[in-house]
């Protein structure tokens, strides 16, 4: 079992304080079993590519955390009290979509996979995981969708009052918001071999984008004057706050904690890519890297189909003689509008 009670019997759930909280804890054995599996499957694939490892502790340490924080988040009163609260089912619906995706994926746990194989088995690993159909899988405007239409379809539709007659579909949100943070944060957070290479100033974008479906949900639960979700009404316990305010005050946690936290990775990444030099060379991505050097080439009179160091000394001299006449430019133009 999932769940340690029918959501039909709210009166089994004490009044929320830290005592029922801290003492609603729950085995949860399918979830139990899952992260188990995660955390050791992840180790002993870390610890078969031994020194071959490009995977720092640090990374193996958050995938471990992410593991236990997914563990944690279903069985601690977080998710006992999920469904008689809705501002608690949206903290964790944020744990389950943001945090732990965000942890599982700065693991690397596809670099880990790959790194455990033989040589020849992981040349064939690294041209799957780099295929066409994966690509199109892992694209980030496929993580974007695919958390959209996650956050939009289980606020702003009838999935809650589903949810309430039906309990299994619990466990199949929380798994649905696990996999789509973790395709949003893949090619976001990640730096993974697979096909999309982002530059880290359209990642920081796409960031800014994903924090508009939160925005969103957010707001349109807050102007909300009757409660969206009657089914669920019905099971709501004679302790907990009007149903309405619990609704009011589950969509100001996914507007500002929402947008807090992804904002909070987007600062963490730019971060991470000022303190290194490699990243700050991958800041624009190869589209407008290519674009730079085949201006640069131009401007030496070399060959754009070439590679040109965009860093070189020629390269260097191109850019200023670009620059003096670009002013050169202006200044005739402004001559002329006289």
């Amino acid at each position: 079992m999932w769940m340690a009670r029918s959501m039909s019997d709210p009166s089994a759930m004490q009044p929320l304080d830290w005592t029922s909280f801290v003492g609603s804890w729950r085995l949860v054995p399918g979830w139990l079993a899952v992260v188990l599996l995660l955390a050791v499957g992840y180790g002993v694939l870390r610890v078969r590519s031994r020194s071959r490892s490009t995977v720092h502790p640090w990374r193996a340490g958050s995938f471990v955390l992410g593991c236990a924080l997914l563990w944690v988040s279903v069985a601690s009163g977080i998710g006992r009290y999920a469904m008689d609260l809705f501002w608690m089912h949206m903290v964790l619906h944020l744990l389950l979509i943001m945090v732990v995706p965000a942890l599982l994926v700065l693991g690397h746990p596809i670099t880990v996979a790959l790194e455990s194989l033989s040589p020849g088995r992981q040349s064939r690993a690294r041209s799957l995981v780099a295929s066409r159909a994966v690509g199109v899988l892992v694209h980030p405007a496929s993580g974007l969708v695919v958390y959209t239409v996650v956050i939009v379809g289980t606020h702003l539709t009838g999935f809650m009052d589903q949810m309430a007659m039906h309990p299994w579909l619990m466990p199949a949100e929380q798994v649905l918001y696990v996999v789509s943070g973790c395709l949003l944060f893949l090619p976001l957070l990640g730096e993974e071999p697979i096909r999309s290479d982002l530059g880290y100033l359209l990642r920081l974008v796409l960031f800014l984008l994903a924090m508009v479906p939160d925005t969103v949900v957010g707001i349109v639960l807050l102007q909300d004057t009757a409660d969206p979700f009657p089914m669920m009404a019905e099971h709501h316990p004679s302790w907990a706050p009007p149903a309405l305010s619990d609704v009011h005050t589950a969509g100001g946690l996914m507007w500002a904690v929402g947008d807090g936290l992804m904002m909070f990775a987007a600062v963490g990444l730019m971060i991470s890519v000022v303190t290194s030099p490699s990243k700050r060379e991958r800041m624009t991505g190869r589209w407008l890297d290519a674009v730079r050097s085949n201006v640069i080439a131009t401007e030496v009179g070399a060959d754009p189909a070439r590679p040109l160091d965009p860093d070189s000394d020629d390269a260097y001299a191109a850019y200023n003689r670009m620059l003096q006449r670009l002013a050169a430019e202006r200044g005739s133009d402004g001559d002329r509008s006289r």
